[in-house]
């Protein structure tokens, strides 16, 4: 539905004058500031399905730009569907816009999890940002995409699994900026800054739009982007007590895993005794730091002691390491030492008094879905799966995926050149994306977009757009309780202030939640510097340290292709 001219002008001057939300807030404003169709290639919209319902005070469990704790919001609700040109189908987008008076000329898109697209619209409230959700066409309101990646036995929905990967959420922001532009009566030219938002998958689904529909986003933040064994347990907390020294301040974090991992050898902890209490416990698996959602597991725990043995050792060894073939070429990197195992538990059986393989159902979807094509949720069982096996299936997934679901493309041109900003981070003892993931797709930009300039050339050129940090001692999306760290709290301000302001970031604020160092700020130090406090010092130095950076860098000779 194209305006005229002169509508657009009349249009604009009724809604600047506006008096509240009820104003705006109309199925007939919705239907006028839709963009033509013809305009926004290979997507129809259909302006009868529009719905338009002023809101006031709902209550919000907070989230995304509005931050942790519940508020109280008010914002016009929008929902629409469009087709795309020539198939037939239908997807669903929902939008919440802010009353007149409260909007900045912002729209937030929030990340989902696991194998789901977020279904909240209202994230960016909070920043005065109109904001979105989709349902990508396969009702992901309602379903996740491993519910819906199949219609049977060997048969992929390929329409789903390119919405999923990173279709979906461009299209929405797509239409969003005329939308909103047109919504508050702003001209054609107006800016409409743009920032995602997301951790976990949230975090790939960043990272999905940044390589893919880079020129959309001005503002990116992106963090690690996808029962109980006591002898694990031993061996990771006298691993944290060891090497929490290493980095000049024993504070119960490990805020250099790199010299844990050039110094410690966990053969010193073989002999060392151990006692667990009995407990009741629940695990995602596929890790996640213990969060419940779908696929968890709950096991009640008897109590356990004895000593570490090198059997115990050597398992907790062969995790750190990463995955290797039968020839010994590295297929895969692991979680930083010092991180928590639970990924690699097994379960007690309490009716047999034994414990039993775990295969936690979010990684075994993956395999028996997305591999194997089957219509099962997990793998019955590991019978003659070897570590080949293994490499075999991540490299079935890696070129069956490769222009849908990854996202390691790393050239990130369309995101710089038009001015984007990516604030990159990942908690460095993550127990379920390895850190060091984002620190090989970190080198592989640098390599790609600088390949003429030295070190420090390239590091400044790429810090002038995309800054990455690791969080000391943090999991997965979040703090540690294993190690009363930093994590960053303030992420939406400090991009804002970088895309809007022209701040550019040097460290990155995080505070400590817990531990005796609660409430202290700490400015975490961009890659590739690593933090280091000096004696009694109240603030640690960010300092190069090329055995460090060697010991973050890694070469997948398992693949005859490069691994970005």
């Amino acid at each position: 539905m194209r305006r005229s001219p002169a509508a657009v002008m009349a249009a604009s001057a009724s809604l600047s004058n506006a008096a509240s939300l009820a104003d705006v807030c109309t199925v007939k404003n919705v239907q006028a500031s839709l963009p033509a169709n013809g305009t926004l290639l290979g997507i129809e919209l259909i302006p009868s399905s529009v719905t338009a319902s002023p809101l006031y005070n709902v209550t919000s469990g907070g989230g995304g730009m509005s931050g942790g704790s519940s508020s109280s919001l008010t914002y016009c609700n929008v929902t629409l569907s469009y087709t795309h040109t020539g198939k037939g189908d239908k997807v669903v987008v929902k939008y919440a816009f802010p009353e007149p008076s409260a909007f900045k000329n912002r729209f937030y898109v929030g990340g989902g999890g696991g194998y789901s697209l977020s279904s909240d619209a209202t994230g960016g409230i909070g920043y005065g940002a109109a904001s979105g959700a989709t349902d990508a066409g396969y009702d992901a309101f309602n379903y996740s995409f491993d519910e819906v990646v199949l219609y049977g036995n060997g048969s992929t929905n390929w329409d789903a699994t390119y919405m999923f990967g990173y279709q979906a959420l461009g299209e929405m922001t797509t239409i969003a900026k005329p939308l909103t532009r047109g919504f508050y009566g702003a001209s054609d030219d107006t800016k409409i800054y743009t920032y995602y938002e997301g951790c976990s998958d949230g975090g790939r689904e960043g990272m999905s739009q940044v390589q893919r529909w880079g020129e959309l986003y001005d503002g990116v933040i992106t963090g690690a982007r996808v029962s109980n064994v006591p002898p694990a347990d031993k061996i990771v907390n006298a691993t944290i007590a060891a090497c929490d020294p290493l980095d000049g301040r024993t504070d119960g974090v490990i805020s250099r895993t790199d010299l844990c991992k050039l110094n410690f050898d966990l053969k010193s902890i073989i002999g060392e005794s151990y006692y667990c209490a009995a407990q009741s416990g629940s695990s995602l698996g596929f890790g996640f730091s213990k969060r419940q959602a779908d696929g968890s597991q709950s096991t009640t725990v008897p109590e356990q002691n004895g000593t570490v043995t090198a059997q115990d050792v050597e398992v907790a060894q062969a995790i750190y390491d990463g995955l290797h073939n039968s020839k010994g070429e590295r297929a895969y990197l692991s979680w930083q030492i010092g991180s928590d195992l639970s990924d690699g538990d097994p379960t007690y059986n309490n009716e047999t008094d034994s414990w039993e393989l775990n295969i936690p159902s979010t990684g075994g979807s993956w395999v028996t879905k997305f591999v194997q094509l089957l219509d099962l949720d997990n793998l019955s069982d590991l019978n003659n799966v070897t570590y080949d096996t293994l490499v075999e299936w991540m490299h079935i997934g890696m070129v069956r995926y490769l222009d849908s679901l990854q996202t390691t493309l790393p050239d990130l041109t369309d995101f710089q050149s038009s001015g984007g900003k990516l604030l990159h981070y990942h908690g460095e003892s993550d127990p379920s994306i390895p850190a060091a993931s984002s620190v090989h797709y970190w080198q592989a930009v640098r390599n790609i977009m600088y390949p003429k300039l030295n070190d420090a050339e390239a590091q400044k050129a790429l810090a002038e757009w995309y800054q990455f940090y690791l969080v000391p001692g943090a999991a997965h999306c979040g703090t540690n309780s294993l190690q009363p760290g930093p994590y960053p709290e303030d992420n939406i301000q400090t991009i804002i202030d970088w895309v809007e302001n022209g701040v550019q970031p040097s460290r990155l604020n995080a505070t400590v939640s817990s531990g005796d160092y609660s409430g202290e700020v700490q400015r975490l130090c961009q890659w590739p510097t690593r933090p280091l406090w000096q004696k009694d010092a109240s603030s640690f130095d960010c300092v190069n340290d090329k055995a460090s950076i060697d010991s973050w860098t890694y070469t997948f000779d398992a693949f005859k292709v490069p691994i970005y």
